[in-house]
């Protein structure tokens, strides 16, 4: 009798991979919150305070439209970064609450290819799983 692909018991990753991904997903939880603490400077930084004014108010109004958006990109980078570091959280969680199933297709069960999971440690779906959600949104 034929299996299907949904019947096949999956083997778990091995423990050099668990151990390969938890590395990498460590060391991108380090680069976004060394990014975070960057953006967190830029949030208090204004031309003012670097030259010794303590006033956050620009005079020229260029200067308040400039000082706006840069705020505006600081926060916008930041909010792009929280939730990549929750999702990297998220992976991690998953990591240590069951690592059997890591690495496993939260929609289909399948393995995740080793590539996507290396270019993506956080993936939570396989990419045909991954294509059709995109699709669907479209």
């Amino acid at each position: 009798m034929p299996t299907t692909n949904s019947a096949k018991k999956l083997k778990p990753m091995t423990k050099k991979n668990l151990q390969y991904f938890e590395k990498r997903l460590l060391e991108e939880r380090r680069r976004v919150l060394k990014e975070l603490g960057r953006a967190d400077e830029a949030f208090g930084n204004t031309p003012q305070s670097a030259d010794g004014d303590l006033s956050s108010y620009s005079f020229h109004m260029a200067d308040q439209g400039t000082d706006a958006m840069e705020r505006e990109k600081a926060f916008l980078f930041a909010s792009q970064e929280g939730r990549f570091l929750w999702h990297i959280d998220e992976a991690l969680r998953r990591l240590y609450r069951n690592p059997d199933a890591f690495g496993k297709c939260h929609n289909c069960g399948q393995e995740i290819a080793f590539e996507r999971l290396d270019a993506l440690p956080h993936a939570r779906y396989c990419i045909d799983c991954k294509q059709r959600e995109e699709d669907a949104k479209k």
